[in-house]
């Protein structure tokens, strides 16, 4: 009779799991990041692999990285939203480009706008891997003290930089003063 029991006792569990998982936002899928140092990076940059970016230039500033490739769909579904955020010159975006081609990461930034501060080369993705990057696009919004305060995971959008970007960025400006 036991050994009836646990395959059921086992598929129930699963199902449970599943069942529990359905009501989950995938773009708030919490990383074991937040609230620590950002990783950091000294990489090429795309626009001429003789200069680098790192983010140590943007010690004791609010930053965001923003991890993309001109292969990735949701990147070109939130390019648009990106060059308007960049528009607006709340924080630095930094540029994260990942497992590219360099040629086509610079078509890509000729053809639709560099909303980007900086944008570095990972063509390796190693710097991805030390983010904890699952997949691109996802964003990260590093604040003053070089702690990761929030990531979002697939395409960022005007409205959701508004909800949970915006708030942060101004209640450590309201600290800062």
């Amino acid at each position: 009779m036991w050994r009836y029991l646990i395959p059921v006792g086992l598929l129930a569990a699963l199902v449970a799991v599943f069942y529990l998982s359905l009501g989950r936002d995938k773009e708030t899928l919490p990383s074991p990041l937040i609230g620590k140092p950002a990783p950091q990076f000294e990489l090429p940059r795309v626009e001429d692999l003789s200069r680098t970016v790192s983010n140590r230039e943007y010690a004791g500033r609010m930053y965001v990285l923003n991890v993309w490739g001109s292969w990735c769909i949701g990147c070109r579904q939130e390019h648009a939203a990106l060059m308007q955020i960049a528009q607006r010159n709340e924080v630095p975006i930094i540029g994260l480009n990942w497992n590219d081609d360099r040629d086509s990461a610079l078509q890509w930034l000729r053809d639709l706008g560099d909303p980007y501060a900086a944008s570095a080369f990972d063509g390796e993705g190693r710097v991805a891997i030390d983010w904890g990057v699952y997949g691109a696009p996802e964003t990260f919004l590093v604040d003053e003290a070089g702690q990761i305060v929030h990531k979002q995971i697939g395409p960022l959008d005007v409205q959701t930089w508004e909800r949970d970007f915006v708030p942060k960025i101004k209640q450590a400006e309201a600290s800062g003063e």
